[in-house]
């Protein structure tokens, strides 16, 4: 009776282990890229795109020269835009480019990653560097892309980057002035001096939090 009992707590061990194990605990290769073109697209539907980009991996690693690469690329690109992980986003718009831009696509994947880099901004006080950096990106973009038909979108996110920074620094300002570093909050106004934006040109409604201007 012990032996039997035993036999089948073995076999329900068994059965529960295989029952827990997913895609990642099989271990799949040499398959063909339509193969692994497919998973990508299945995983990336069921919005499991940690699953996609082990299946991308695979596909780049097994099938360097496959043309369903590119496509696979631009797809994970934006379904990590989707999902609001623009550094992953932007990791394959770099590929992307590395590989396969030319005049046709270039002025694209510029405007998607510099979209990228201004959604990934989610805090204005932490991420004051990311902020420039953006805003550096959008003026190279002006300069490289003057007729582009992205340039009104690109204007206005340069104005909410200038009212985002210009709000920073008056509220900096604002609390060196309640802690009376008087010096330390002129530096800050003199940052402002020189910015496009005024606070006459700023609108925000009662209790808004600086944050929100990205919104």
């Amino acid at each position: 009776m012990i032996k039997l009992r035993s036999i089948v707590l073995a076999f329900m061990s068994i059965f529960v282990l295989n029952s827990c194990m997913d895609d990642n605990d099989i271990k799949e290769f040499n398959k063909s890229a339509i193969y692994w073109y497919n998973k990508i697209a299945h995983s990336i539907k069921a919005s499991n795109l940690d699953k996609a980009d082990n299946y991308y991996i695979s596909l780049k690693s097994e099938h360097i020269h496959s043309p369903l690469l590119q496509t696979a690329m631009m797809m994970l690109a934006n379904a990590h835009m989707n999902n609001e992980e623009y550094l992953l986003a932007n990791y394959y718009f770099d590929e992307y480019k590395k590989r396969y831009g030319d005049s046709k696509n270039q002025e694209y994947i510029d405007f998607m990653k510099l979209k990228a880099s201004f959604l990934g901004i989610k805090d204005v006080y932490k991420d004051q560097q990311l902020i420039q950096t953006t805003i550096d990106k959008a003026l190279v973009f002006g300069q490289n892309y003057p007729n582009s038909t992205y340039t009104p979108l690109v204007d206005m996110l340069l104005i909410r980057l200038y009212m985002s920074q210009y709000m920073l620094n008056e509220n900096i300002a604002s609390l060196y002035d309640r802690l009376g570093k008087e010096k330390a909050a002129k530096i800050y106004r003199e940052k402002n001096k020189n910015s496009i934006i005024k606070m006459s040109d700023i609108k925000i409604p009662p209790k808004t939090i600086i944050g929100k201007i990205l919104d």
